[in-house]
């Protein structure tokens, strides 16, 4: 079956086709130093130091007009539960997080509220909304505090930003605060990665994360991606956005041990000759856990756009066998349903040497 949106289209939401160098797949354990190398060339172009990407428009041509291994003719069970948010405006007794959809969640932490790329809206461009939100947009708190990934539609939302309290406090890589004071939002704090800034309780650390950025108006790379690291004072949660595997989760782990959730990318990830780079598979993204030596992990970015290949709810049933073939606690690596709250384990003061669960030994 060939995809109902355009190749063109399809550039902006999940990619071109983005290859390593020779064909080759990533390299497992490029040198760490690359993390921490310059990242923007004389052109004010962003990339990834340790694999930059190379682009094909005729790879995203071939993608689209070639036939769907998977059948999707099934329609695709995503739970949700009816959640009104209100919640959200009290006192937190106590961390949840909650589950918008797609890479959106509302963490309730440190008496306020943190959103991880905000999208309440029925489209990122073209695709649709297969669910409604989580919660309602209106349930978002004054003084709330929101970090951007990158700027591919399903994750930077105008809509949404717009929608929101005009007080919320935005956290962008670099690039994207000229566009979101556009949107008419002044508080807004452009980060590059290993910066990090204040918002009450909070302290959020821009991170790296391997993935590229496009939107019109806009040239490729000339904004940032990242990951965010979230520090409540007495937790931490790292939202990864959208991201390929790569050496960066070890990293995490060393430096900002203990994480107690992990937020990670499980969908949009087939064709693999196509997506490898920038979209991690469950696989990937458990292996990722692994490396960050998180007590919990949360899958994300699934069951919301239907943007590649696979099934829509095909992540979460390939994580639950991952889990169960490793041996893993289900409870600790697990999804939501949307509009679900779910509160983690109590923070926990390990030490960092200890963290690796038996189920990522080999």
């Amino acid at each position: 079956m060939r995809r109902a949106i355009p190749a063109a289209l399809a550039l902006l939401l999940v990619g071109s086709g983005a290859e390593p160098p020779g064909g080759e797949a990533p390299a497992a354990d490029p040198a760490v130093a690359a993390l921490y190398a310059p990242h923007r060339d004389a052109r004010g172009r962003f990339f990834n130091p340790w694999e930059p990407m190379q682009r094909s428009f005729w790879r995203g041509l071939r993608w689209w007009l070639s036939p769907n291994p998977h059948d999707k003719s099934r329609e695709p069970r995503v739970p949700r539960l009816d959640n009104d948010g209100a919640y959200l405006a009290g006192p937190d007794r106590g961390p949840s997080l909650t589950w918008v959809g797609h890479a959106t969640f509302a963490i309730h932490d440190a008496g306020s509220v943190a959103l991880t790329d905000p999208h309440f809206t029925r489209r990122a461009v073209f695709p649709a909304r297969l669910h409604p939100p989580g919660i309602p947009i209106e349930s978002i708190p004054a003084g709330a505090l929101a970090v951007i990934s990158h700027s591919h539609y399903d994750h930077l939302d105008e809509e949404s930003v717009r929608a929101l309290p005009d007080d919320v406090h935005w956290l962008v890589p670099l690039g994207l605060a000229p566009l979101l004071r556009d949107w008419k939002r002044e508080r807004v704090t452009e980060l590059d990665w290993w910066q990090s800034a204040r918002h009450g309780a909070w302290t959020v650390t821009c991170l790296p994360s391997q993935h590229w950025s496009l939107r019109l108006g806009m040239d490729t790379n000339e904004s940032l991606w990242c990951a965010w690291l979230l520090d409540s004072g007495e937790r931490r949660y790292l939202f990864a956005g959208d991201t390929g595997y790569f050496a960066g989760f070890a990293e995490f782990g060393r430096r900002f041990a203990p994480i107690d959730v992990a937020l990670l990318p499980i969908g949009a990830y087939e064709p693999r000759w196509f997506m490898r780079y920038q979209h991690m598979n469950p696989a990937e993204a458990f292996r990722a856990w692994c490396d960050l030596r998180a007590r919990s992990m949360l899958g994300m970015h699934w069951g919301t756009f239907d943007l590649t290949d696979e099934p829509l709810d095909l992540p979460p049933r390939v994580l639950a066998d991952i889990v169960a073939a490793r041996g893993a606690d289900p409870a600790r690596v697990t999804t939501l349903a949307i509009g679900e709250r779910w509160r983690p384990p109590p923070a926990r003061h390990d030490d960092p040497a200890a963290l690796t669960p038996a189920a990522c030994l080999d």
